[in-house]
């Protein structure tokens, strides 16, 4: 069987950025999407396109071709004050390199990294962690099959189910209460057990958080 449309495929696959290994499948574990429902970068599919099961794949994307190029724009500076709850600055939240979820001026969800902290601000930076950046695939086709009617309505692990009903830890929207009524650092998923994912970006299908899926989660 080959890949294509509405075929459920998994792939074990390396991404290589700027001559190291920024992501890969773990052994045994390879990812698995709906070819051409819009879950991966569109060129990522399109090289899979036609391969079956056993075939290797070694491509490269521009920039362009995966996360954009890097807008120095996107990077700013808020008021501690942004990162209040009840009051309280969550100092906890603020690491340098970790991934804030905030609302924009429009309302949505964007992905935020924690670029500096000083005394009084915060340096935010919302560019992809790989916008600019050309990504190196190699890998292998592990299996191709049919998706269920199910799959094609609800989405392989239900990511097109509408969202539960999750209490807010403040204002902004930007954190969830997990298992234990504890506010996540991220506030976009957790593990099975309830424990907050280190950068909340999604999960593997076996509930593990997927740090931050760069190279093969498409891009809003």
């Amino acid at each position: 069987m080959k890949v294509e449309n509405n075929k459920v495929v998994a792939v074990s696959y390396a991404l290589e950025v700027e001559g190291k290994i920024a992501d890969q499948s773990a052994p045994g574990r390879p990812l698995e999407y709906i070819h051409g429902t819009g879950m991966l970068l569109p060129k990522f599919e399109a090289a899979l396109a036609g391969k079956e099961p056993g075939d290797g794949f070694d491509f490269v994307l521009s920039p362009e071709e995966g996360y954009g190029k890097y807008d120095p724009s996107y990077k700013i500076d808020l008021p501690k004050t942004a990162f209040a709850i009840d009051g309280k600055v969550r100092e906890d939240l603020l690491v340098v390199g970790r991934t804030i979820p905030m609302l924009n001026q429009a309302g949505q969800v964007v992905q935020g990294t924690v670029a500096e902290v000083t005394e009084m601000a915060v340096t935010m930076d919302f560019n992809h962690p790989m916008a600019g950046k050309t990504l190196h695939f190699t890998g292998k086709v592990e299996s191709v099959r049919g998706a269920t009617d199910k799959e094609l309505t609800e989405g392989l692990h239900g990511e097109y189910l509408p969202p539960e009903e999750h209490e807010c830890c403040h204002g902004k929207g930007n954190c969830h209460k997990d298992g234990d009524g504890e506010c996540c650092g991220k506030g976009e998923g957790h593990h099975g057990d309830g424990e907050c994912c280190g950068k909340g970006e999604g999960h593997h299908g076996d509930g593990e958080c997927c740090g931050k899926g760069e190279g093969h989660c498409h891009k809003d």
